[in-house]
């Protein structure tokens, strides 16, 4: 056999992923993602940051965690604190921050160190595909919070807790996002907050708060009390700089006690977040600690409007949309029968992605036709000639919308 030849697909483990397509770079219609407003990151200021690091402590970049410890670098560790306690009303140390390659890998280290195969973990109904995907890889039982269009619906779950005490079932724990809700973009009310630890007090629950798009709130919104902050007891807490600073730069962070932090510690086995990151951003945000979140703001929220009004023009009634309190998607619903699935691969030749609501939810099927488009990535123009795209395929496909931009589909 010729080592051209060689076979190395023979040897993958039983339970490896399934293949995957030759990456291929962003679509013409990027609508799914993480990704921020490319014209809102200030390079000149972060170059400036990263100059000064550079020449002030480069010669550390020769040890690992620059002879300063796993936990991260602790000047970014104090511009958490700080940010948590000035922004969040959380009141934490720098001993009880963890900084992370991303806030997913929190959530990784969190399945790694406390779910076990078969552990009860409950998550909103509609949930972020990276933390179900992760509970579920672990084994979990995922199971679903009802939600209206403010979030938990709390006296739903103290019948569903009741529910699963009387069955002998105590859940791992609670998982929610309650500040700008990924993919609904819902705020959950204070007093539904506080209802909820109340109920994680009486069921004796710990609460696991991702906390990512809390920066991104729109100013005329409130984004409420942190988990964090009402019960710092039984609360732990992810953040991230991803949707704040850049997603380029992979960094996140986890809140929790010493003796949870150092069970976790030893799963951080990848020798450090990448610490030149953290020295930059730590810098930048020294220097310039509102400015940017200011202004990503206010250019976040201009496209979500001109997103909502494409909707509505392209689809009108046929769509139900509601705005978002903060954040960088929508989440849409199309009328029952509509499965979004079928959508998935027109639009991928079309140029045009989105995330198709079953992905993003305890239970696929009662999300098949739900949607999320993510508009901070796409200009304006890109935006609205998506949309329109997306009318004409969601019509070629179920007959949805009839009727887009003041015209018919079928004519």
């Amino acid at each position: 056999m010729s080592a051209a030849s060689f076979d190395f697909t023979r040897l993958l483990a039983p339970g490896a992923a399934a293949p995957v397509p030759l990456p291929a770079g962003l679509p013409r219609y990027p609508f799914v993602g993480g990704h921020n407003d490319p014209g809102q990151v200030p390079a000149e200021l972060i170059a400036e940051a990263a100059a000064a690091v550079i020449r002030r402590e480069g010669a550390d970049l020769a040890k690992y965690h620059l002879g300063r410890g796993p936990l991260g670098v602790p000047a970014l560790r104090q511009c958490v604190v700080d940010k948590l306690a000035k922004r969040r009303g959380i009141i934490t140390t720098i001993d009880e921050v963890l900084i992370t390659s991303g806030s997913n890998q929190a959530i990784d280290f969190l399945c790694r160190t406390m779910v076990a195969p078969g552990d009860t973990v409950l998550a909103e109904e509609h949930c972020y595909e990276g933390a179900l995907k992760r509970f579920q890889a672990a084994g979990a039982r995922v199971l679903p919070m009802a939600m209206d269009a403010d979030g938990i619906v709390v006296e739903v779950l103290a019948a569903q807790l009741e529910w699963l005490a009387s069955g002998g079932v105590k859940p791992k724990f609670i998982y929610t996002i309650p500040t700008v809700q990924n993919p609904t973009g819902s705020i959950l009310p204070t007093d539904r907050r506080e209802i909820l630890i109340a109920l994680a007090r009486l069921h004796d629950l710990a609460i696991l708060e991702d906390d990512c798009y809390a920066d991104l709130v729109w100013p005329d919104q409130s984004p409420g009390p942190a988990l964090k902050a009402l019960a710092p007891e039984r609360v732990l807490h992810i953040g991230s700089f991803s949707k704040s600073f850049a997603p380029a730069v992979r960094l996140g962070y986890l809140i929790a006690p010493w003796p949870v932090m150092s069970r976790i510690l030893p799963a951080k086995t990848d020798a450090g977040t990448g610490a030149l990151d953290q020295l930059i951003v730590a810098e930048y945000l020294t220097r310039q600690p509102d400015e940017l979140i200011e202004r990503l703001r206010s250019a976040l929220h201009a496209k979500m409007r001109v997103m909502i009004e494409a909707v509505e023009r392209e689809f009108g009634t046929a769509v139900e949309c509601r705005a978002p309190k903060g954040g960088i998607f929508l989440w849409l619903k199309l009328p029952d029968h509509v499965d979004v699935r079928a959508l998935v691969g027109p639009a991928e030749q079309a140029g045009l992605v989105f995330n198709p609501g079953p992905a993003w939810a305890v239970e696929p099927e009662a999300a098949r036709s739900f949607l999320r488009l993510c508009f901070a990535l796409p200009t304006e123009d890109q935006i609205v000639e998506g949309v329109a795209t997306l009318a004409r395929i969601c019509f070629q496909q179920t007959g949805v919308p009839a009727i887009a931009g003041n015209r018919r589909l079928d004519a």
